[in-house]
């Protein structure tokens, strides 16, 4: 297997980018009451279309995550700033609360999120509110409210009022019985952590919704994603966004996976421009409602050397997490995903010497 290269050409922009670490973790949801509801057997549900005057209404829930500020931003300078509202059940930073349209949403809340999508005229909804891996682990039972229960909410939101929705999945979606170099859209998943559960949950969910109910619902599997303008989120690939904190606040950096772990990882403006793709995708285009996208791989030691050709004087430690080695372990190490390519013409930015020639 190659070995990474290239990965300076992120590490650069990070480095670059990384000095004030004002990104927002993502964070338990609080659990509430849900009012139960059916959809009802008859039902049929289409897609909105729109035409080229026209912009999506845009909700992002979970929206003061690793993902959900860069994407609003993204979004708004492509369909305007008042056209893209972000969620959250926490306070936003000044910076967050001034860039554009800002509310409260409970996942958990039926009534309130059919209420906000109602009242604000929502073609697009874009679900990011999580517990992730490690922090799943342990909280399993509010892991299991926001992850699964959450998402029956948006769903059944979606479908009733004829969203496009999606769904981000996960290289946590896989197990040990996976094949992992490379994992394939389709295979055999059984992941062992419940964040893996719910994440096929919600794929195949999406994927029922659709076929029954006309559901336009679209799901990309991320790896791990490398970002330094946000805080780690409690996820097992989280060394790859602590070591640019600890690299520049301190000089030191303690990972807790073993240095030789190889995981799939992609640099955050290539999982923000994948997933604005997709939902733009003609529907006609995509031949399944889950893909895989893939960028680079490599292993915490690979990394390390990248960030010290920047921060020579970088200590780096490891203090191996048996719960969250156990977890990557399971995980993929190459993820094949020649069908986005194919399909919707996905191709990243931040890639391998050896790759440079794919898509």
């Amino acid at each position: 297997m190659p070995i990474v290269k290239n990965v300076s050409r992120a590490v650069s922009q990070l480095l670059q980018s990384s000095g004030c670490g004002c990104g927002i973790s993502i964070v338990p949801v609080r659990c509430i009451g849900v009012s139960p509801r059916q959809v009802a057997s008859d039902a049929s549900f289409h897609s909105v279309s729109f035409s080229e005057s026209d912009h999506p209404r845009v909700l992002i829930t979970g929206g003061l995550g690793q993902l959900g500020v860069g994407l609003a931003k993204l979004l708004r300078k492509r369909f305007g700033k008042n056209n893209v509202i972000l969620s959250d059940i926490r306070k936003p930073a000044d910076h967050v609360f001034h860039s554009g349209p800002f509310i409260y949403s409970d996942i958990l809340d039926y009534k309130n999120l059919r209420e906000i999508v109602v009242n604000n005229r929502i073609t697009w909804l874009f679900h990011y509110s999580a517990l992730l891996s490690a922090v799943g682990e342990a909280n399993v039972p509010l892991a299991r409210a926001v992850n699964i229960t959450g998402l029956h909410n948006v769903l059944d939101i979606a479908a009733e009022h004829n969203l496009r929705l999606f769904v981000p999945s996960t290289i946590g979606a896989f197990g040990p019985t996976s094949p992992r170099d490379p994992t394939p859209d389709l295979c055999i998943q059984r992941p062992r952590t419940i964040y893996g559960v719910s994440k096929v949950h919600a794929e195949l969910m999406g994927e029922y919704y659709h076929y029954r109910y006309g559901l336009d619902f679209r799901c990309l599997r991320y790896p791990g994603i490398i970002s330094a303008d946000s805080q780690p989120g409690g996820g097992t690939t989280d060394y790859a966004v602590q070591i640019f904190h600890d690299a520049i606040k301190t000089g030191k950096f303690q990972c807790n996976l073993k240095p030789d772990t190889r995981l799939p990882m992609m640099y955050i403006d290539d999982c923000l421009k994948a997933t604005l793709e997709v939902m733009e995708a003609p529907a006609e285009a995509l031949t399944m409602r889950t893909y895989n996208i893939s960028a680079m791989s490599f292993t915490p030691e690979e990394l390390a050397q990248e960030v010290q050709k920047h921060i020579p004087e970088l200590q780096v430690t490891y203090n191996v997490d048996e719960v969250r080695q156990a977890i990557a372990d399971s995980w993929p190490m190459n993820f094949d995903d020649s069908n986005a390519r194919r399909d919707w013409g996905w191709k990243h930015d931040y890639d391998l010497p050896e790759e440079e020639s794919r898509g």
